[in-house]
């Protein structure tokens, strides 16, 4: 049986009837790992910023009384 290559999809090819991906990943599962692990971060230093203003701003009205 005579093997068949087609013209490239996008990094996809049809190889002897079978859909082939050639396409790079985007991210490695490091990669991701790294990038949810920064955004746990940066969401729990902006809940410190937040809870530090608030407090602030309570301080400030029992001040005024």
């Amino acid at each position: 049986m005579k093997e068949f290559k087609y013209k490239s999809m996008g990094g996809l090819t049809v190889e002897g009837g079978r859909l082939i991906n050639d396409r790079p990943n985007d991210m490695t599962g490091i990669a991701q790992g790294v990038m949810l692990k920064k955004t746990i971060h940066r969401a729990k230093k902006i809940s410190m910023i937040a809870d530090g203003i608030e407090l602030a701003e309570m301080r400030e009205g029992i001040y005024k009384m």
